[in-house]
């Protein structure tokens, strides 16, 4: 029997996806999955030693980890025309944003990747994702980058949007922003990724064809949503890009990287090569 770890964020819509996976449903042979759970800052730099043989990484770490991992062909997080939202609790304009702190979920999200491509003098402190909001309400910050549930449910705070940075890299590219995405560790034997991938494919797809099984499961791990609003979040998240990159996918992951590499926000073009 071989174990696969498979690491992702607590959240409905990674929770949706590995259904299938974490609930039996699949046909797995000799392969035993594990799920490890952790927030997404946390999985970046748990990759960066390459711990888990499966993991959630978010594409600004990916130009830091391509020597130990190569992306899956599926899983990704893409926000087409929506995504990560600076978010305030007064009422201020995008102009002012360089003269704000703005709390962030951690240096190696693509959140704070794309927000460091919109103003790059933006003033920042790390936090954890889920005190944001509450930090941002009681006035403890200024603003705040969201993401997770929480891009759908700030409002209900009385918080009020800064930016929505997927839509600021459509305005800016015409393509979705690429988040994150499923990575798989370069020192499995490659019919064993192979296999792992056609796994994971399989479970995305369970998911989607049993939205009224999964969505339940989804549920439990999702923050102060009601069943409307995680339904909302899922389908933004889990969707045809989820299955597949298709070629305005890898052209966006390409572009966003370039873009980062010309600005020096990474220090070096990573190759982009994925496992299907």
């Amino acid at each position: 029997m071989t174990e696969i770890r498979v690491a992702h964020s607590p959240d409905s819509d990674d929770a949706f996806m590995f259904y299938a996976l974490a609930s039996g449903k699949l046909k797995t042979g000799d392969l035993k999955f594990t799920h490890i759970l952790s927030d997404i800052e946390t999985l970046n730099e748990k990759a960066m030693a390459g711990e888990y043989e499966v993991t959630a990484i978010s594409f600004h770490a990916y130009a830091y980890l391509s020597d130990r991992y190569a992306l899956l062909g599926h899983g990704a997080s893409m926000g087409d025309r929506y995504g990560p939202v600076v978010v305030s609790g007064k009422p201020i304009s995008l102009s002012r944003l360089k003269a704000r702190t703005v709390a962030i979920p951690g240096k190696l999200t693509t959140a704070h990747l794309a927000l460091r491509l919109l103003e790059p003098e933006v003033q920042v402190v790390v936090m954890p994702f889920d005190r944001i909001q509450d930090a941002v309400a009681r006035g403890e910050i200024d603003a705040g980058l969201i993401i997770h549930e929480g891009q759908v449910t700030y409002a209900d705070m009385g918080l009020h949007k800064v930016v929505d940075l997927g839509q600021w890299w459509h305005q800016e590219t015409g393509l979705p922003l690429p988040l994150g995405g499923n990575a798989i560790r370069r020192d499995l034997p490659e019919e064993t990724a192979r296999r792992v991938s056609r796994m994971l494919k399989q479970s995305i797809e369970y998911a989607l064809e049993h939205r009224d099984e999964a969505l339940p499961y989804a549920m439990q791990f999702a923050r102060e949503m009601t069943a409307q609003q995680a339904d909302r979040f899922i389908s933004m998240y889990v969707n045809d890009w989820t299955l597949g990159y298709g070629e305005r996918g890898r052209e966006a992951v390409s572009l966003l990287l370039r873009r980062a590499h010309e600005k020096g926000i990474i220090p070096t073009l990573p190759p982009i090569d994925f496992i299907e």
